[in-house]
């Protein structure tokens, strides 16, 4: 029983390890909640969540293996996402202009639509779930920090768990639920407390997202020509 909760446990952290930094998603997250609420922001981490749980089941039966067998494919996918990436960057900044003026702030169910369809054409997290993310149900170990962007060489080594376990998947995928709740009520608490935090955020993920369209379109394009 212990082992099994130490396990489950080692699942959370890997969850938020992988969820938590910045990113597009964090980015969409970050925009619906300080414009429209925290439920708002729980319907985009749920729309980001959705697109894991679907890569999941496509690389259990080997479908996202495809799109990386056929360049093309992926090319096609990475620069849609880019496209649609600095369209919303444009949504995200004419938000943060209406929210100084009190316009309405829209379809609070966009947020899912918007995270979902981004997430399906994230080359990172479909390179994730080809590489890692079906391995967690294979007999094995994973240095779980380690795969954390940006700071995983520093922290090599210093959290090693055993796969194969579907506790292990399903603290996992705890921990993002955890990060998709937690996240937008830390925004939400700000917010309260400072009122210019809304139009900062609303602008500051208008630029993550500009800058990951064009890191998309590049890529793209590098892939297609």
């Amino acid at each position: 029983m212990l082992e099994a909760l130490s396990t489950l446990f080692a699942g959370v952290i890997f969850g938020l390890a992988i969820a938590a930094p910045p990113g597009p998603m964090n980015a969409v997250i970050a925009e619906e909640s300080v414009l429209r609420g925290w439920l708002a922001g729980v319907r985009a981490g749920l729309g980001a969540f959705t697109a894991d749980v679907v890569f999941f089941v496509l690389a259990l039966y080997g479908a996202v293996t495809f799109v990386e067998t056929y360049p093309t494919v992926r090319g096609f996918m990475v620069g849609a996402g880019g496209i649609l990436m600095c369209y919303f960057a444009y949504g995200a900044a004419k938000s943060a202009t209406q929210s100084f003026t009190g316009t309405s702030h829209g379809d609070e169910q966009n947020g899912f639509k918007k995270a979902f369809v981004l997430a399906l054409t994230n080359p990172y997290q479909i390179v994730f779930w080809l590489t890692i993310g079906v391995g967690l149900l294979q007999p094995g170990t994973i240095d779980v920090f380690a795969l954390v962007p940006y700071v995983g060489d520093s922290l090599t080594g210093s959290l090693v768990v055993e796969t194969g376990s579907v506790m292990l998947l399903a603290g996992f995928f705890g921990g993002i639920l955890v990060w998709v709740g937690g996240f937008p009520a830390m925004l939400v608490a700000a917010e309260n407390r400072m009122d210019a935090v809304a139009p900062a955020v609303a602008y500051a993920s208008a630029g993550i997202l500009a800058l990951f369209g064009v890191l998309f379109l590049s890529d793209a394009a590098r892939t297609l020509l």
